[in-house]
């Protein structure tokens, strides 16, 4: 008899919700697959999501305008198996048996595409390190980012 293994479930935390958790999130779900179960939540989730957020992943294929900030509850955290917070200070709660990690990145709110690039590049990065360690395959680190010039 063989034993199925459960996929891990990764948590990414951040106050808003509107950003970097979601960001992350959309790179987890295109480069994890089926693979891993990805979740996103606020401390205090904004009204909608960052619109310069999904235009800066809209240029490297990646569509997030199907999702909308979320509140942070416990269950949402103890059903993980990784919690990822951006910035949200103390507002996690700590489980024992998780994994944390904080990951200082800027917030994306109110800057430039320019800067949502670079945040979005260093959480694309990021992504791919989090997928080695929870040994779920997903594309190269290296991969080139698809063109960013806007095509009609």
């Amino acid at each position: 008899m063989t034993t199925v293994e459960q996929k891990p479930s990764v948590l990414f935390v951040c106050v808003h919700n509107a950003g970097r958790s979601q960001m992350a999130a959309g790179f987890l779900r295109e480069l994890g697959g089926d693979r891993v179960e990805v979740r996103s939540a606020g401390s205090e989730p904004g009204k909608m999501l960052n619109p310069t957020a999904a235009e800066a992943m809209a240029e490297v294929g990646i569509d997030i305008t199907d999702q909308h900030p979320k509140i942070l509850t416990l269950d949402t955290v103890k059903n993980s198996d990784v919690v990822i917070t951006m910035g949200c200070g103390d507002a996690c709660p700590i489980f024992p048996g998780k994994r944390y990690e904080d990951w200082d990145l800027d917030d994306p709110a109110g800057q430039g595409i320019e800067t949502v690039r670079t945040i979005r590049d260093d959480i694309r990065a990021r992504i791919h390190d989090l997928l080695t360690s929870l040994s779920v395959s997903g594309a190269s680190a290296d991969d080139p980012l698809p063109d960013r010039t806007p095509h009609d």
